[in-house]
């Protein structure tokens, strides 16, 4: 089948595109820039059709629909909607026309966890405006299924890593390399109360594999969401502890009170562990392996543990 992939270069497209490849359907990646960002080019990307776009710059000039339009697909997967407009946007393109349509949310469209694991079934209570906007995508492609058959299927990942993307690092932020060179050298790391609020990491190889299987399994997947996460929810604290454990140390916790770790990290990194703190995210993937049959390939260690290897192998990590 023909298969479109709208911003098919990043985190969830680098390894989607050639599982798709793969399965001997045809894509057309959309994207700024004609190469991979996250895998191997030569992985099967040869064989993509490209129309290189800058989907921004054409939706403020008025030009991206007519683009969408004219691109003759069987299935789309748009990773990069982020508003209800740029969504409607795209159901307007290709309504009535092709077979399946994927669209990429994000667990924050569930807001901050209060059951947990949570499920797909569960209320919406998103607290951010990103949140907001893609529960609102979601309601919309629901209520476009129910109501006009259009043939949707939403999937939320959760913390989205890779072995050449930085994961939500152990303390909540995205320091770059200095809380895992801290871990390393048993030096102080600061965690917000008890360290206990939780991260919910997934590897981009498995989110792509949830968009594969929906396709697979088409039936079972319109008109409905799943999360793509990691197999487990851990702990601030328990991501530290994984982490020193690969150098064979224990951590150096020192546990402040959140508003007080303001001052120990700046401003941006506060702003980052705060939403993390706030939402603590943990979902289910129960749903996903029940009616997919998804099973994702790596834990939060794992994860972790590729990354750093990375790090170390590419020289951005010396201990």
């Amino acid at each position: 089948m023909r298969v479109l992939v709208v911003g098919g270069t990043g985190h969830i497209g680098s390894y989607l595109v050639p599982r798709l490849l793969q399965a001997g359907h045809q894509v057309i990646v959309v994207a700024r820039h004609a190469k991979p960002q996250y895998t191997p080019e030569p992985l099967g990307w040869p064989q993509v059709h490209w129309v290189v776009a800058d989907r921004r710059a054409e939706e403020e000039a008025g030009t991206w629909q007519q683009r969408m339009e004219s691109i003759d697909a069987d299935i789309v997967i748009d990773l990069i909607a982020f508003t209800p407009q740029q969504n409607q946007s795209m159901m307007d393109a290709f309504g009535g026309r092709i077979d399946h349509f994927l669209h990429c949310g994000t667990i924050w469209a569930y807001g901050p966890t209060e059951r947990a694991p949570y499920e797909e079934h569960h209320p919406r209570r998103p607290t951010t405006q990103y949140g907001i906007d893609k529960a609102q995508i979601e309601v919309d492609l629901v209520t476009a299924w129910r109501e006009e058959g259009f043939p949707a299927t939403i999937i939320h990942p959760g913390h989205i890593s890779g072995r050449r993307w930085l994961p939500i690092d152990p303390q909540g932020s995205r320091n770059g390399v200095g809380v895992y060179e801290r871990l390393a050298a048993q030096e102080p790391v600061h965690l917000p109360d008890l360290g206990l609020a939780t991260i919910h990491h997934v590897h981009g190889d498995d989110v792509a594999q949830l968009f594969h299987r929906s396709i697979d399994r088409r039936e079972q997947s319109l008109g409905q969401s799943f999360s793509a996460v990691a197999p487990y929810a851990m702990s601030l604290l328990g991501c530290c502890r994984s982490v020193a454990a690969l150098f064979g140390t224990e951590p150096n916790l020192a546990y402040v009170p959140l508003p007080d770790l303001r001052a120990i990290v700046g401003d941006e990194s506060f702003a980052i562990i705060e939403s993390h703190v706030v939402h603590s995210p943990c979902s289910s993937i129960d749903k996903g392996r029940r009616l997919l049959g998804y099973e994702p390939r790596y834990t939060t260690e794992q994860i972790f543990a590729e990354c750093i290897e990375h790090l170390l192998e590419s020289g951005q990590l010396k201990i």
